[in-house]
């Protein structure tokens, strides 16, 4: 029975982790399901690697399961399933790291060294990695998000495990009756992360010194009943064209300024200007009529036979430049044994076959440095980054939502580009074929956003930013020096209890 409490706690932490993503956002419940989740780990007083990798993995199908659902709409029930327990399994193993570094001195430190290691194997293997669910991306509208200028994603992530570790440290030591210097390590880091976080608040989004630039973003829709392929194409490039054009008349008419520079989403023309000259010619126009050049969401190919997932920049006189998406989303736009898979289900042959990019992530309409993460892109540390890093003064993150229905999965996007946006110091214009779009102030404020599933344009009057973050600067070495960390817990682990697999006394039943 006690099991089976344990492994219902256990399930029920990574439920309360998932209510703490978008579009619930209930981001208080990040550190509870961690601290849920530790105590189960660590209140027995023998907790078996196996119980621990069992109750981890319970809790990571909790929180994968229910965040994924997304999935199901564009491939089905089986691909979704198994990608959430693919990531479950990354909890699995935090579950049984947790079960020994958690009993070592300092054992919340090293838990939430642990827990970080495990999201930085998961957004790095196998596949290129999957970060999505990572708990920085739950604490867009939380007290902690000013620490993300500082110590990235990884680094706020390991916040969040911080406090939960040390609720959970407190909880046992409370459950135990321990000495009352138990309570003095989990008080002093929670203190610490709480102090941390107060400090850097008021350093965010400090005003910039930048040039002032106008950015609209089109949101033209798509179809939501499904016709055939170029029906489909011709519709949502019309959509957008005209919702361009809607732009420009308020201009005209003074009821909007002047853009800069226009964004319209991934996917937005499937038709390549570069291929088609009727298509190009309708481009053209519409950067003559809005005066400003478009950065159009397309596929290019290189006329050696391959095809990249690519925004192209356009004004009047044709195209001028490009950003090739680097990081192509495995088992949609890229199909990684793709034989093997087939022999599992026939939704392998609707998976593209897209070459990656090699450019600095940048272009610059009318000057402008702009850094460009394409939809999948932003979940990862080095896109946008990399960005910053070749001299982008402003992001944007053009996204195709449309084939995930009304599920969270754009919200959930939305969250991720708002901590990029304290991270690296940067406004974020999100352009999304169907919603949400949204333009993201460098303390993560969402200033405008549309509604899902209509047509609509945002505009928006910025100041450009320059220089690099603390967090841009640390880079990788953060998610480095989180790998020494749990080393060293499992080294005093080790030193600690005579062997990292040596039992403790047993005074319970084994899980």
């Amino acid at each position: 029975m006690k099991l089976l409490v344990r492994g219902g706690a256990a399930l029920l932490a990574g439920v309360a982790m998932f209510f703490s993503f978008p579009p619930a956002g209930l981001w208080w419940l990040a550190p509870i399901g961690i601290a849920v989740l530790v105590a189960v780990l660590t209140v027995p007083e023998r907790v078996t690697l196996r119980g621990g990798f069992l109750y981890g993995f319970l809790a990571g199908l909790g929180l994968f399961v229910p965040l994924l659902k997304w999935i199901d709409s564009m491939v089905g029930a089986l691909p979704w399933i198994g990608l959430g327990i693919t990531c479950a399994l990354y909890y699995g193993a935090f579950g049984l790291l947790a079960t020994r570094v958690a009993r070592a001195p300092g054992g919340p430190v090293w838990v939430a060294a642990a827990f970080c290691v495990t999201e930085w194997a998961r957004a790095s293997f196998p596949f290129g990695g999957f970060p999505w669910g990572r708990l920085a991306f739950s604490q867009a509208d939380g007290p902690l998000l000013a620490l993300a200028r500082y110590v990235g994603a990884p680094g706020l992530s390991f916040a969040v495990a911080l406090l939960g570790a040390c609720l959970a440290a407190a909880g046992v030591a409370a459950y135990r009756r321990a000495d009352r210097r138990t309570y003095l390590l989990p008080a002093a880091a929670a203190a610490l992360v709480a102090i941390a976080a107060a400090a850097a608040w008021p350093f965010v989004g400090a005003p910039s010194e930048g040039r002032t630039v106008t950015i609209a973003a089109i949101q033209g829709n798509v179809p939501e009943q499904r016709w055939d392929q170029a029906t489909q194409r011709e519709a949502v490039l019309s959509n957008h064209l005209g919702e361009t054009h809607r732009l420009a008349e308020e201009v005209r008419a003074g009821r909007q300024r002047q853009p800069d520079v226009v964004i319209w989403p991934e996917n937005s023309s499937d038709v390549s200007p570069e291929r088609d000259p009727d298509v190009a010619a309708r481009m053209r126009a519409a950067a003559a009529d809005v005066r400003a050049p478009i950065l159009v969401g397309t596929v290019h190919y290189d006329g050696t036979g391959r095809y990249y997932n690519s925004m192209i920049l356009i004004d009047a006189t044709g195209p001028l430049e490009r950003h090739d998406k680097a990081i192509l989303q495995p088992f949609g736009e890229t199909m990684p044994m793709r034989e093997f898979f087939r022999l599992f289900s026939d939704y392998v042959d609707l998976a593209n076959n897209f070459t990656p990019g090699t450019g600095t992530g940048t272009v610059r309409p009318n000057g402008i440095p702009l850094g460009v993460a394409t939809c999948y892109e932003v979940a990862f540390d080095r896109s946008l980054r990399g960005s910053v890093e070749n001299g982008a003064q402003v992001l944007t993150v053009p996204t195709n939502n449309a084939t995930f229905g009304r599920t969270g999965m754009t919200y959930q996007q939305l969250g991720m580009s708002r901590v990029r946006a304290v991270e690296l110091d940067r406004d974020v214009v999100v352009a999304a074929t169907t919603g949400v779009s949204a333009l993201v102030r460098p303390d993560g404020e969402v200033t405008r956003q549309t509604r899902i599933w209509t047509n609509d344009h945002l505009v928006e009057t910025i100041r450009l930013r320059d220089g690099l973050t603390p967090a841009a600067r640390l880079g990788v070495w953060g998610e480095v020096a989180l790998l020494v960390a749990t080393l060293c817990g499992i080294a005093i682990a080790i030193r600690h209890d005579g062997g990292l697999f040596a039992p403790r006394p047993r005074t319970e039943e084994p899980a």
